[in-house]
């Protein structure tokens, strides 16, 4: 793992399947339940829960990297910043006519659903499916 210094915050992602990053960096902007928020060095202690977006990953003033997920949870420190992410991917990985067809064939299993349940985790997974492409159109 790299380690933090003065100037850098260390930031960790880990989804279920692996550590997914462990980087120092000069910032990470993380996509918060109510907003996204900047982690700085020396950053006051937060937990946040994590809404499906995308995390930027700053080096040198800019985006180094952008890696969307689909929710989580966020805890910051002043040394450091890690996101249990529920799902993570690189943006530049993400395949935008797998995800367009995910999107319709979430579409027409929310018309079949029978339960108010399953409608429910079905428009939760077109949110993040949405989010994900939307991902893609924004990255640079």
């Amino acid at each position: 793992m790299a380690e933090a210094s003065d100037d850098k915050v260390q930031f960790e992602l880990v989804s279920p399947e692996a550590l997914v990053l462990a980087v120092g960096a000069d910032m990470v902007v993380v996509p918060g339940a109510e907003g996204d928020f900047g982690v700085l060095p020396r950053h006051s202690r937060l937990i946040s829960t994590v809404r499906p977006g995308v995390i930027d990953v700053y080096q040198g003033g800019s985006v180094d990297r952008r890696i969307f997920v689909s929710g989580g949870f966020a805890e910051v420190t002043p040394e450091r910043c890690t996101v249990l992410a529920d799902e993570a991917i690189e943006v530049s990985e993400i395949d935008r006519a797998a995800v367009e067809a995910e999107i319709k064939g979430l579409n027409d299993d929310l018309s079949d659903a029978a339960s108010d349940e399953a409608k429910g985790k079905i428009q939760t997974a077109i949110v993040i499916a949405q989010t994900k492409l939307a991902a893609t159109q924004s990255s640079n």
